[in-house]
């Protein structure tokens, strides 16, 4: 099997393309080639499928074999992949995701490869049943959350797949560790969850810190940046474009008025290729 090493501001990936369809054992296999000591080592197994909607398909299997509905930084992965591969002949391609319908994306390519990717992330889903959570309120907005003695205070976003949004003093600093798989797992999330740990810096600029859902410590989270500038806006702490900062490095996030879309623009970056006996 031949694979593509590839990262979006350190979210890291082992990309596959050449499939038909998502293999069986997808979900095995992606434990073992994730681990970072006797496997590839990624944040995620990527697999690019054709598409009866979309230019290509997209399948991402997280680290402990659960399969992700979406990722920000990893389809920015697979547009860097199929633009610079000349799979595509054109600097706009569309990609099908299991969690948020086809997404459309704007190549900036530099020197014949692409650079930076643009992504229109579709429109953030509020409703606190369909995130999904076991509230039923829309939209959930600072609603508390209890765990081993304290209590934060969240907001639910979707993005195709379920965010839990805190603000904090000091995101940099906060102990992901212990609070980001308690909260992961909490009762009020059906699902599990991605946890963004947030503190706004200014109108425009906004610190995350991620604990993703199967993977634990990323990087960066491009779902999560998205979900952190909407929880944000919906707080009246930012502006509707701001830059997040991840562990990686910043996203540019944009939250439309005119469409209520939610546009990504970021980098993405390739390794190295490898063949799997």
């Amino acid at each position: 099997m031949e694979f593509v090493k590839m990262h979006g501001l350190g979210n890291d990936f082992i990309v596959v393309a050449g499939e038909r369809e998502l293999p069986e054992g997808a979900s095995g296999l992606a434990v073992q080639l994730c681990d970072r000591h006797f496997g590839i080592g990624a944040d995620g197994l990527v697999y690019i499928l054709p598409s009866d909607r979309a230019d290509f398909r997209m399948r991402i299997m997280n680290p402990d074999g659960s399969e992700a509905e979406q990722c920000g930084n990893a389809i920015r992965c697979v547009a860097k992949y199929v633009y610079d591969r000349g799979l595509i002949s054109k600097d706009t391609v569309t990609i099908e995701t299991l969690g948020a319908g086809v997404q459309q994306l704007q190549i900036a390519a530099e020197g014949g490869k692409a650079a930076k990717v643009r992504v229109d992330m579709g429109e953030p889903i509020l409703n606190g049943l369909a995130v999904p959570t076991t509230i039923d309120l829309n939209p959930v907005i600072g609603h508390p959350i209890a765990a081993e003695g304290r209590t934060f205070h969240f907001t639910a976003v979707s993005m195709g797949n379920p965010h839990c949004v805190i603000f904090v003093d000091d995101a940099v600093s906060f102990d992901l560790h212990k609070w980001g798989p308690l909260l992961e797992t909490h009762p009020l999330f059906p699902r599990k969850t991605n946890v963004e740990f947030v503190t706004v810096a200014s109108r425009t600029h906004a610190v995350m810190r991620v604990w993703e859902r199967g993977a634990g410590p990323t990087l960066a989270c491009g779902t999560g940046a998205c979900a952190t500038l909407v929880a944000s806006v919906l707080g009246g702490l930012t502006d509707r474009t701001a830059t997040v900062s991840l562990a990686g490095g910043d996203l540019l996030i944009e939250w439309s008025e005119e469409d209520n879309h939610v546009y990504m623009t970021g980098p993405a970056a390739e390794v190295f290729t490898g063949t799997l006996a």
